[in-house]
């Protein structure tokens, strides 16, 4: 069964998914702050999100919706293709450990 999140249908649909790479950073999480509340009223209302800089930090940040920046498609092609590569030398480095291990034998 797929996860669901249901948005009330007075609410403007998230611009952004969970996951997502931004200029900012990886989206970990978001809220919603509704018009006529108080946290509305003092922060501005609409979506917020947390982001995390990148994978290997203990940051976190909060943007409003109209603070963050996609990335173009070259941008992220450009970041996936890098960690693409850095798991396959991590992979490499693995099957040498391995194969110091096992004498050499590879059970496949």
């Amino acid at each position: 069964m797929q996860p669901t999140i249901s948005i009330p249908k007075h609410w403007d649909y998230p611009r952004f998914a969970l996951d997502q790479r931004t200029r900012d950073g990886i989206i970990l999480g978001f809220y919603y702050y509704p018009n006529g509340t108080e946290l509305a009223e003092q922060f501005g209302g609409g979506w917020r999100y947390a982001l995390m800089p990148n994978k290997n930090s203990d940051k976190l940040f909060h943007f409003q919706e109209n603070q963050i920046q996609s990335l173009t498609p070259e941008e992220l092609f450009s970041q996936i293709r890098a960690e693409i590569e850095f798991y396959q030398q991590q992979i490499t480095i693995l099957q040498q450990q391995l194969a110091v291990v096992t004498g050499g034998f590879k059970n496949a």
